[in-house]
């Protein structure tokens, strides 16, 4: 079957970063078939210049996401999934089933110039892959710096890519805080395989969570995870983890102190028995591969073609 790759990119007061992502995707040597551009309310110069790009390039198309919720934009859009919803608003506006794979990409990554034919090719030699993008890098000082606590198995939020297969079997994603955790769970747990590829390294240019602050950031990662059935012994041990990360020491106790503050107030976890246990025999087979223990054997990921 050949390949069709649509991208769709919510966007929101990208006006300093968005050319530059378009330029990088029509470098492409393998460019998408369409990319969808979600303006979400942007307040900068954004849809200025998303209109002066479209003209130009014959794959792209702008459309606005659908209004806030409530009377104003409220202040952390990651907690109501604003993201989320501008994405499944540009999904719905097309046939998904002219698609074979449906990628997600934020308005301030910067992909290198082989990215998508090298990662379609990883789905063609693997018809079990599911869920795989590549790994950010992000400012630091003069330089760039490998992403913080990435894992072969999580893809970051920023660029994910779908077979559609697996986007339709899990259901889409979910318009909730942590959905970019939620939607890889089910992956699995339908059998696919999810994996990063450090090989196709990505430009960040807004650093993880600087939007609403580092601190906050942490905060509300440490809340995903409650969301997500993580137990506290683990949250504690990455706790001590993310310490290490900027800023120091204080990183940690906000990531452990979201989980809490989730804890104590109750907030809505994944309503789903069967999503708790696979994650938390997941977390189980990490930590005995961590201790060079037996590990159980696990299903094989569905090895038909999609």
């Amino acid at each position: 079957m050949t390949q069709r790759l649509l991208v769709v990119s919510p966007v929101r007061n990208e006006a300093a970063h968005i050319e530059r992502v378009a330029r990088a995707l029509a470098a492409q040597t393998r460019r998408p078939d369409s990319w969808i551009v979600v303006d979400d309310w942007s307040t900068d110069e954004t849809p200025a210049i998303l209109a002066r790009l479209a003209d130009e390039l014959d794959f792209m198309s702008v459309m606005r996401s659908p209004p806030p919720l409530g009377d104003d934009a409220p202040r952390d859009r990651l907690v109501v999934a604003a993201e989320a919803r501008a994405f499944n608003a540009g999904l719905n506006s097309v046939q998904r089933e002219a698609f074979t794979h449906i990628a997600k990409l934020d308005g301030d990554i910067e992909l290198p110039p082989r990215y998508f034919e090298l990662l379609l090719s990883e789905f063609e030699s693997d018809p079990a892959l599911g869920l795989a993008g590549g790994v950010l890098r992000e400012p630091s000082g003069d330089g760039w710096s490998r992403e913080h606590g990435a894992s072969d198995y999580h893809v970051r939020g920023a660029l994910k890519c779908y077979s559609r297969g697996c986007l339709d079997e899990i259901g889409g994603i979910r318009e909730r805080m942590s959905w970019d955790t939620i939607d890889e769970v089910y992956a699995r747990m339908r059998g696919y395989k999810t994996r990063a590829l450090p090989e196709l390294v990505a430009l960040h240019h807004r650093p993880s969570a600087s939007a609403d602050g580092l601190l906050r950031g942490r905060a509300r990662h440490g809340l995903g995870f409650y969301i997500t059935h993580y137990p506290l012994a683990w949250v504690s041990l990455r706790a001590v983890k993310t310490a290490g990360e900027p800023p120091a020491v204080l990183s940690g106790f906000a990531f452990l102190g979201g989980y809490l503050w989730a804890a104590v107030t109750r907030a809505p976890r994944v309503e789903d028995p069967e999503f708790r246990a696979f994650v938390r025999r997941e977390l189980g087979i990490r930590a005995r591969r961590a201790l060079r223990l037996p590990v159980p054997i696990e299903p094989a990921a569905r090895p038909e073609t999609r």
